[in-house]
């Protein structure tokens, strides 16, 4: 299984199930989790993980 198939079938069960209240949440967290790692080896990493 791919991880590109992990987002299709997250997609076709907001989709069917009408949970579209969790779309904010899963690219709340996602952008969160790009921000950990992209700032992980930069000078401001002390900073983020106190914000966090």
């Amino acid at each position: 299984m791919s991880k590109l198939a992990i987002f299709g079938e997250i997609w076709a069960f907001m989709r069917v199930r009408k949970k579209w209240w969790l779309l904010p949440i899963i690219i709340t967290l996602t952008l969160l989790g790009l921000i950990l790692i992209f700032a992980q080896g930069s000078a401001l990493a002390p900073f983020i993980y106190t914000i966090v």
